[in-house]
């Protein structure tokens, strides 16, 4: 089996090695947040892992993990590995449907992974300081790259 460049960038990360010794089916859930930008070589290293999962994945989650609440959403949200990944059910609003998200998914090293044009819409739609250099990288990646950054905007939480 041939691994790809963006494999072998997912597979050195910590937090995805310890997501696959758990032997979860990738059928059921979707890498979000930084770790689409990690494999393709966006980001460098990514501080947690942001999974969106559902059947028995999420129930799986929700019986190992540690109940919290989405910073975002104010969703119930289940961290597992020291805290360091986190799975959902949704992501950051209702308007963000799984099933689409999964099903349509982009996969590598048998992984699922939010797209980067995703990616890109929900990083745009917080335009949090911090976000603001993913997103030139994605949208030049991505060939759309913009002189112009979304302004940050301040989000409400429930």
């Amino acid at each position: 089996m041939t691994t790809t460049p963006e494999a072998k960038r997912l597979f050195r990360n910590e937090f995805i090695r310890e997501l696959l010794a758990w032997d979860l089916d990738p059928r059921h859930f979707v890498l979000f947040g930084s770790a689409p930008l990690l494999a393709h070589g966006l980001r460098t290293t990514i501080r947690d892992l942001d999974v969106v999962a559902r059947g028995d994945v999420l129930a799986w989650a929700r019986r190992t993990g540690v109940p919290s609440v989405g910073a975002y959403s104010g969703d119930p949200v289940w961290q597992c590995g020291r805290g360091r990944i986190q799975f959902s059910a949704g992501w950051i609003t209702s308007r963000w449907d799984v099933d689409n998200l999964m099903d349509n998914a982009e996969v590598i090293g048998g992984l699922r992974l939010a797209r980067l044009e995703d990616v890109l819409q929900y990083k745009t739609e917080l335009s949090r300081p911090k976000d603001l250099a993913d997103i030139q990288r994605i949208r030049a990646q991505l060939g759309k790259a913009s002189l112009e950054l979304p302004r940050p905007q301040l989000i409400c939480l429930k």
